[in-house]
C-alpha cells in the first residue's frame, strides 16, 4: 500500500469517527432540547420560563453548529 493510500485511509477513518461523534452529539442535543421544551411547557414562574428560553436558545445554537460541521464534513468527503 502506498503512503498516499495509507494517508487517505487514515483521513477517511478520522472523518467516519467525527461523523459518528457528531451524530451522537446531535442525538444528545435533541434529547436535551425536548426536555427543555417539556420544562418550558410545565413551568409557570416567569424566572423559570426565562431560564428555559435561554436553555432552548443555547441548545438550538449547539444543534445548528453540529449541522454546519456535518455539512462541512460531507463536503470534504465529496471533494476528497
Amino acid at each position: 500500500m502506498t503512503r498516499e493510500m495509507k494517508t487517505a485511509r487514515r483521513q477517511e477513518t478520522r472523518a467516519e469517527e467525527e461523523r459518528r461523534e457528531l451524530l451522537e452529539s446531535m442525538e444528545r442535543t435533541r434529547t436535551e432540547l425536548n426536555q427543555a421544551y417539556a420544562q418550558f411547557n410545565s413551568y409557570s414562574d416567569p424566572d423559570l420560563v426565562d431560564s428555559c428560553v435561554y436553555a432552548i436558545n443555547a441548545l438550538r445554537s449547539r444543534y445548528s453548529y453540529f449541522i454546519r460541521r456535518m455539512k462541512l464534513l460531507d463536503g470534504q468527503e465529496e471533494t476528497g
